[in-house]
């Protein structure tokens, strides 16, 4: 104890005086890139007192080090007081965190949940390599290589690293499936697997049109616009964007998607940083729904590229802005690589709305302040009331049709939805806590997949499980989790498990095509957008 006690005291001030010399150069090493195009930090010269610093550690300190560690403690230290959007990544991390936003990545092409102790399949992707290989949901996967998942405490994480690798890598998987006495083996070779951006794209009524999108990856922009063109051939004549919990991404693909909705010359978003003269984005005139009616629907957790979208919907004049109101972060960054694989996401700009709003809130009390902001709306009642929210006049603007906008903190919706609690008890809490819904609704399509493998919209899913005693045999299931009855509780949420309960079975039947338009009864944002639009 003594020792590492010595060891602190000695490295501290080095680590200090490292960090304050890395800090002065990090900025001056950096090439400059566009967009997330990444950049290479180089040292300058062998003689840098930062080298220096080093070299010293390695060579004359009293015990081995590795100057490598080091380095990966004084990165982050070095960015702690900066802003709360400028992170490091380590090399083994970065993998991860760019998949959602390359719109792929490398793997066997299957949908997963931990039941029963075992990885049970839910969905096979369509032509991935699970599904050439003959594959199917419902069966169980036990073993991945040489290495048992089935049976053993082992994370979701873990067990999508041993599946996931370099597209055309091998892998072996162990499969049990119903009706076979022996395990089946398969051995696939990894394929690029599409991660989908835009959940879903269907009609809410004849003539109005809803998508959802998750997130602005690579792909989103594609997505979308094959989303618009599959709506208007089904007759739209109105459009609801759903952005709620998307929490950004690129900013190209942002402003592509805007772009289909505003006529020629019209600004969509600026940046500016210290070193980053200001930069305006345009429209070209070029979109195609120049004229449809058009809603935006946001929340608490829309942020960034979300909130570009939405700011220049509103900054225009284009459309109506519903919900509540977005995160509040105006940043932009640029991903910068590493030689050793791992990255900085710099902070480089601040990003301006068509009237000139930066809407990034606040992070002067630090990053845990900022980060428990939401947390202060929920106390200060903001998500029930829209008359809690208080915006300074310093900060007031005017779009050019005479409409008032705030900026200093996310974008205030024009129509205010508080977040809907009815029909919530406690049981409904612990069925929801423990993810008794969704484990019983894979249980039941699981029971029944043979009987329902002929089903192809939400409507025969209904159809159904009309016929079925679903309530009753979730609250059997629950109690065998732990979860006791509670006849008044049910009561009281009946309404709200029995669609989230159909809603999950016909996402585990025909995916998001089935779960959107069932779950929307209990979306009272989107119903009341509905209405406004009708």
């Amino acid at each position: 104890m003594g020792i590492n006690n010595k060891r602190s005291t000695i490295l501290f001030p080095i680590l200090l005086a490292f960090a304050v010399v890395l800090g002065m150069v990090l900025n001056s090493v950096f090439q400059k890139g566009a967009g997330v195009e990444p950049g290479i930090f180089n040292l300058q010269g062998s003689g840098s007192k930062l080298d220096v610093v080093l070299n010293m550690i390695e060579k004359d300190y009293v015990d081995t080090v590795s100057s490598g560690e080091l380095v990966e403690k004084a990165i982050p230290a070095i960015l702690k007081d900066l802003d709360p959007h400028t992170v490091y990544i380590p090399a083994k991390d970065l993998q991860r965190v760019n998949e959602d936003l390359k719109g792929n990545f490398g793997g066997i092409g299957v949908q997963f949940i931990r039941y029963q102790d075992t990885v049970a399949i839910v969905r096979v992707i369509p032509g991935g390599p699970s599904e050439i290989a003959g594959i199917k949901a419902g069966d169980r996967i036990v073993m991945v290589d040489d290495s048992l998942v089935a049976g053993v405490k082992m994370s979701d994480n873990d067990i999508i690293d041993r599946l996931k690798g370099p597209k055309g890598t091998p892998v072996k998987i162990g499969i049990y499936r119903r009706g076979e006495k022996k395990i089946i083996d398969k051995e696939l070779l990894r394929g690029s697997i599409p991660v989908a951006s835009v959940d879903v794209a269907y009609m809410l009524s004849d003539s109005i049109g809803y998508i959802k999108v998750s997130r602005f990856a690579a792909t989103t922009y594609f997505e979308f616009s094959e989303g618009l063109q599959k709506l208007a051939a089904q007759g739209m004549k109105k459009l609801i964007v759903d952005l709620r919990g998307n929490t950004g991404g690129y900013l190209s693909e942002a402003t592509n998607m805007i772009n289909e909705f505003l006529t020629e010359g019209k600004m969509i978003v600026y940046t500016q940083g210290k070193s980053q003269p200001k930069a305006d984005y345009m429209s070209n005139g070029n979109g195609q729904f120049q004229d449809l009616p058009l809603m935006v629907l946001i929340d608490e957790a829309s942020a960034s590229a979300s909130e570009i979208f939405a700011g220049a919907i509103q900054d225009n004049d284009r459309g109506r802005i519903v919900g509540r109101r977005s995160f509040g972060k105006g940043l932009v960054q640029e991903q910068r690589s590493l030689p050793d694989g791992s990255a900085l996401r710099l902070t480089v700009a601040r990003y301006y709305t068509p009237t000139g709003r930066c809407i990034q809130k606040s992070y002067e009390n630090g990053k845990e302040d900022y980060y428990n902001d939401l947390n202060h709306r929920f106390l200060h009642g903001e998500f029930e009331k829209q008359d809690s929210i208080h915006f300074d006049d310093s900060l007031k603007f005017e779009t050019p049709g005479g409409n008032i906008v705030y900026g200093g903190g996310g974008i205030m919706p024009d129509v205010f939805i508080p977040v809907d609690t009815s029909g919530y008890s406690n049981y409904f809490r612990e069925l929801r806590s423990k993810g008794v819904i969704y484990q019983y609704a894979f249980s039941f399509v699981d029971d029944h997949r043979a009987e329902m493998l002929e089903l192809k919209d939400y409507k025969s899913v209904l159809a159904f499980i009309k016929h079925q005693p679903v309530v009753k045999e979730l609250v059997a299931y629950a109690k065998n989790k732990g979860v006791k009855p509670d006849p008044h509780g049910l009561a009281q949420s009946l309404n709200v498990i029995e669609i989230q309960l159909k809603a999950y079975i016909a996402r585990d039947v025909i995916d998001d095509e089935g779960f959107y338009p069932i779950i929307k009864d209990l979306d009272k944002t989107l119903l009341e957008a509905e209405v406004l639009f009708k």
